[in-house]
């Protein structure tokens, strides 16, 4: 079979079934393709250790594979980590970030550390849904509760805080989530075969750096990537005080559940380099999981371009820069508040007033290695905010004022396992919410990979350049072939353009510093064009 052939029978067969197309799968495995890690992994009868397809060893016979649909499955099942391929390293599921079916949502907010912190009962308090419930569905797909899939997780952060940091055993079990030391060592006895001492004496010559705060680790992604308009866009729209680009990395602070943290994100060929600074080690999976998830690397580029390459005008442009990735947040609600201050108003002015309120509601932090000062307000600072202070419209500030008002209040949840159809029915019911708005949102807050953005005046510009419709009712029919993935197609037109969103800063550009002053926005080479010809106002 050929890879194409091959990449579509994983790709395009029934959500949660990969694993179970056995001839599928051992091809994948006898190719040790790459692409497929995270898809599913296999475990060897014979040695009771389970790969990721890619595994550079030796691959096992045929009669003495079988295959499993997550790490945690594999484990349960008794079988242990590979210690050539760290399988339980590999980039995780697309699945998990394409659906807002109840096992998606689900895994997103164990990735989110929602179990470790608030047990079964509070998953299914967010879920809505019964314990039973969620249960059942999750070992059905998963063939593992959220249990053993939230255990699966700590051990994958044991073995990161064991092997890059000095940290005392005592606290590196605590840190990953563990209850008790004995249950941490029993764990990652069970799962790497190893003690947790033994880990670490494996660590290549030396000894781990000192317990400073900082870890350094690889983000692995599927090949292939573009990064232009991923850090491109991240680049341009930074808030001056909680993000900026400096010495060839995107760097931006994070709430985090257990306090603060700050990431440092770099493009590499074949993986993001990623720094982190937390000041508690608890909140290290939920870092790592809102970096991957802000650069949307669990994202399959595969059946993507292959989509958007069957429409002949964007083939081209698919196949230019193959791999585009949607710049997602990191925060869902801090990015509502910046959409609406972003309405009918230049980039550049957004920043101004963005960092305006980062500088009078923000929470200050401390970077040891750059000139990021705040985190973003917080719904509930900004609820005693008084909208009048901001130099914008009477209309948008009381757009502004409502939409906080949903957020500090629980009525709107634009958090990584929020319903996408429910949060999208109350942003549409908030007063100055128009579709460029919501489909902002979804697309990278809510990380809808079929938002569209067919009002957007770049979007237009990028149509009518390449002789598509450019009204937004025969824009949206069009697009219809593009289903599910329009926030990709969106990527690809914007690309269009010659506009800093779409290139990759270089290590010796300038940081991102002060926002510009709005009326200087077109010296500063950040577009207008992304922004809404006319929204807020008009409600």
């Amino acid at each position: 079979m050929s890879d194409s052939r091959q990449t579509a029978t994983l790709t395009t067969g029934d959500a949660g079934g990969v694993h179970t197309d056995f001839d599928a799968c051992v091809r994948a495995v006898q190719s040790k393709d790459s692409r497929f890690d995270g898809w599913f992994f296999t475990a060897v009868l014979t040695t009771r250790i389970y790969c990721r397809p890619s595994c550079p060893v030796v691959p096992p016979k045929v009669e003495n594979m079988t295959f499993y649909p997550s790490a945690a499955a594999a484990q349960q099942a008794g079988f242990r980590a590979c210690k050539r391929c760290r399988p339980d390293a590999s980039p995780g599921s697309p699945q998990w970030n394409e659906r807002a079916d109840l096992v998606a949502r689900a895994m997103r907010l164990i990735a989110d550390g929602v179990v470790d912190r608030d047990g079964v009962p509070g998953l299914a308090a967010r879920l809505g849904y019964s314990e039973r419930q969620i249960e059942r569905q999750l070992l059905g797909e998963l063939g593992a509760g959220p249990l053993a899939l939230a255990r699966a997780q700590r051990a994958q952060t044991a073995r990161l805080l064991i092997e890059t940091t000095a940290m005392p055993m005592g606290e590196v079990a605590f840190a990953a989530g563990f209850a008790s030391i004995r249950t941490f060592n029993d764990t990652v006895r069970e799962v790497f075969a190893l003690s947790p001492s033994e880990l670490r004496a494996r660590v290549a010559k030396g000894r781990p750096a000192a317990a400073t705060g900082t870890l350094a680790l690889r983000l692995p992604f599927r090949r292939p990537l573009t990064p232009d308009n991923l850090f491109g866009h991240l680049a341009a729209t930074a808030v001056p005080g909680v993000e900026e680009w400096r010495a060839g990395a995107y760097r931006r602070t994070l709430r985090l559940p257990h306090g603060s943290g700050i990431a440092a994100l770099r493009p590499e060929p074949d993986h993001v380099a990623c720094q982190l600074w937390l000041t508690d080690w608890r909140d290290l999976s939920q870092a790592i999981s809102r970096c991957r998830r802000m650069l949307d690397l669990d994202a399959d580029p595969l059946a993507v371009d292959a989509l958007l390459s069957a429409d002949p005008v964007l083939a081209p442009l698919v196949a230019k820069a193959p791999g585009r990735r949607v710049p997602r947040v990191a925060d869902g609600p801090e990015f509502a508040v910046r959409a609406v201050l972003g309405q009918q108003i230049s980039t550049a002015a957004a920043r101004t007033h963005a960092g305006r309120l980062v500088a009078a509601h923000g929470e200050p932090v401390t970077d040891p290695a750059g000139g990021l000062t705040h985190l973003f307000p917080s719904p509930e600072a900004l609820a005693g905010h008084n909208p009048a202070a901001l130099a914008m419209p009477q209309t948008r500030r009381n757009t502004l004022a409502a939409l906080v008002r949903e957020l500090a209040g629980g009525g709107l949840d634009l958090d990584v396992g929020s319903d996408w159809l429910h949060a999208r029915a109350r942003l549409n019911a908030l007063p100055g919410f128009g579709p460029w708005t919501v489909e902002t949102i979804a697309m990278r807050a809510l990380g809808d990979p079929d938002a569209f953005l067919a009002t957007d005046l770049g979007v237009r510009n990028a149509a009518r350049a390449l002789g598509l419709p450019t009204t937004p009712a025969a824009l949206t029919r069009h697009a219809a072939a593009w289903q599910p993935w329009r926030a990709y197609a969106t990527q690809y037109l914007w690309a269009t353009g010659d506009h800093p969103i779409n290139v990759l800063p270089t290590k010796d550009d300038p940081v991102v510093g002060p926002a510009d002053d709005p009326t200087t926005a077109r010296t500063t080479g950040i577009p207008a064009t992304i922004t809404p010809a006319k929204e807020g106002a008009v409600r």
